[in-house]
Order: structure tokens, then sequence, then C-alpha cells
């Protein structure tokens, strides 16, 4: 049997993402990639907004190790996506966070996914323990 999607209130963090004409495939809604995309900038806008993503130099970085989504209803331009982030395990050197997808204002998900980012050292890329001050701030959005 199969789990039902996340209700809104299991999310922490929202981004809304207007969806835009070319995000539609040939059956007339957004297309299945569109939505790792969006996972990827919401993470990424929350962390800049953090204080932990500096994309130019900062260190350490994330990598994104694996991502899945499950469908639930389409949406089509021109909905506006909202995207709900919580994070959802915090290891030594991971965050995977569970990301919701939303129609503006509906109450039900029409996607969920999850996404895992490894910190590794901006030179070597080899795995390093998430600053203490970091995992301060993670935790804020568990």
């Amino acid at each position: 049997m199969t789990r039902a999607l996340r209700p809104r209130s299991a999310y922490r963090h929202w981004t809304p993402i207007p969806t835009r004409w070319h995000d539609n495939d040939a059956y007339g809604h957004v297309n299945n990639a569109v939505h790792y995309g969006w996972f990827d900038t919401a993470i990424n806008a929350w962390l800049i907004k953090a204080g932990l993503l500096d994309v130019s130099s900062g260190d350490p970085i994330g990598l994104v190790v694996e991502t899945s989504c499950r469908y639930a209803a389409p949406l089509s331009f021109p909905q506006t996506a909202e995207i709900g982030i919580v994070v959802a395990k915090l290891g030594t050197s991971s965050v995977t966070y569970h990301l919701g997808v939303f129609a503006k204002g509906c109450p039900d998900p029409v996607a969920e996914g999850q996404f895992t980012h490894v910190y590794v050292a901006r030179g070597s890329r080899r795995p390093v323990a998430l600053p203490e001050n970091w995992r301060a701030i993670l935790e804020g959005l568990s």
C-alpha cells in the first residue's frame, strides 16, 4: 500500500515558483523533470537566505547524491507552485530534505520529493562534517 503524500503542515519553509510556458510538456502539464529543478531552487534559495550557501567561494559545498519524486496531480502553466521544505534527516555530513509541491493556495499536494546533499570540501570533494553552527540552523528547519 502506498503512503499518502504529506500535508502542508509537514513543511517549515515555503518558496513560490511561477510555472513557465515551456514547463508544460506535450500532454499539457508541467513535465516531471521540472519538479527536480524546483527542488534545487527551493533548497538553495533557503540555504542562501540562511547564510549556508556561498556559490562562488563557500566551503563546504553540498553535492546532490539522491533525489526522488512521487506525483499525485498535474500543474500547468500559468499556475504557481508552492514548494514546502523540511529537514527530514541530519547526518554527520549529509542533509535529507522532504519537499512538497502544492498549487498556490490549494490544500492537497500534487507531488512530494526527497533530496539529499552530502557536504564536501570544495577542493578535495571529500565528505566533511557539517559545521556546528550549520547544524543549529538546519535543525531549525526540522
